[in-house]
């Protein structure tokens, strides 16, 4: 069985991410290979479209969400992503245990007790009159019937669980800062949620099992269950078994992959890549040592974003005051600093924010501003 080293492991993900050369895809065509992009941080998915996709405008992915092909929507992991509308309404009902299972272990004491199917037919009865509403305003809808449990618990269980809810524009625009409201999905996207199939193959997980491995194997089944916060996808994978490839870490772990999946050559060149807080290129694995030393895997999950130096997490960045500041997690060669500087000069263009500085971080003899 073929060994693929960390190398290995990294230019196939690189090039599954439209990391090795930008994609000339649409946003929609994007959001839906990469299965969707994390996006708590409302401004972030915006960087991570532009260091994947040849061309990209802003105003491509506010038209997606303007015009409902692509929505924001507690998913994978109980996070909020960017998914395309067709994926959403096809995945959320296999998220669903898993999506309430999460905010009950966080609350479990505040929600002991509580019948949550009699909470979600209440919630669902409130905003049956399709208007968007914040969290806080559903909870202070419910909170005579329920008065209990703190509003928090109760809110995010409501909108993160129970009834599958779009977080409306102008909520994730470019350059916009909105609170969220909420609408339930099915009236959002004007279609219904596809039920779940009542077949013991899982055809829905044989289906995130195919496009998980497409944008992000080889892999293990545990980076699946890291990525989806599903339980491995056992009955799943046994069903696809037979389609897929076998390889091997060099820690003996075994990888899926599709046949025909690009397994780019490890000598590949990787150019500069900056990324955004909370990017699933990171956060899709449970072995994230293919594109993160374990030293600075605590970045990964802290909200830093990083640069890519040959295909590697090599450097922190962040903008404040008109600088673009950049911090090497190790020394750079003279040709890599020169392309960071070329890509980050790049990247001041498409934020438009004003900067006027580009700062890397060296040492306190060769710190270089311009």
């Amino acid at each position: 069985m073929t060994v693929l080293d960390a190398r290995a492991l990294n230019r196939a993900t690189l090039a599954r991410q439209h990391l090795l050369e930008r994609g000339d895809i649409s946003v929609v065509e994007a959001v839906a290979h990469l299965c969707g992009l994390q996006a708590q941080e409302p401004q972030e998915p915006f960087t991570g479209l532009w260091s994947r996709l040849s061309g990209f405008k802003p105003g491509q992915l506010d038209d997606a969400l303007t015009g409902r092909t692509v929505v924001r929507t507690h998913l994978m992991r109980r996070t909020v992503h960017l998914v395309t509308a067709d994926d959403a309404l096809a995945w959320r009902a296999r998220h669903d245990t898993m999506l309430r299972g999460r905010v009950r272990g966080t609350y479990r004491r505040e929600l002991a007790g509580i019948d949550v199917d009699e909470v979600a037919a209440a919630g669902r009865a409130v905003m049956a009159d399709q208007r968007p509403r914040t969290m806080a305003e559903l909870v202070q809808a419910l909170e005579d019937r329920w008065p209990g449990p703190p509003r928090r618990a109760l809110g995010e269980l409501l909108v993160a669980a129970l009834i599958p809810m779009a977080q409306l524009p102008p909520r994730g625009l470019w350059h916009r800062t909105a609170g969220v409201r909420n609408l339930p999905l099915g009236t959002w996207l004007e279609r219904d949620i596809d039920p779940l199939p009542a077949d013991d193959t899982d055809p829905v997980g044989q289906q995130l099992l195919r496009r998980y491995l497409a944008a992000y194997g080889p892999a293990a089944t545990a980076d699946l269950r890291a990525w989806c916060g599903l339980a491995g996808l056992p009955a799943a994978i046994k069903a696809a078994r037979e389609e897929l490839v076998v390889f091997r870490d060099e820690r003996g772990r075994e990888l899926l992959d599709l046949p025909d999946a690009p397994r780019p050559h490890p000598d590949t060149p990787a150019p500069v890549r900056f990324l955004p807080a909370f990017d699933n290129a990171i956060l899709g694995y449970h072995d994230r040592s293919r594109i993160i030393d374990a030293a600075h895997l605590g970045l990964s999950v802290a909200g830093h974003r990083t640069v890519l130096v040959d295909g590697r997490v090599t450097a922190t960045w962040t903008t404040r005051d008109h600088h673009l500041r950049i911090s090497p997690l190790r020394p750079l060669t003279a040709p890599e600093q020169e392309a960071v500087h070329t890509e980050a000069q790049d990247l001041i263009s498409f934020l438009d924010k004003d900067i006027e500085h580009i700062h890397l971080d060296l040492d306190t003899d060769t710190d270089t501003e311009n």
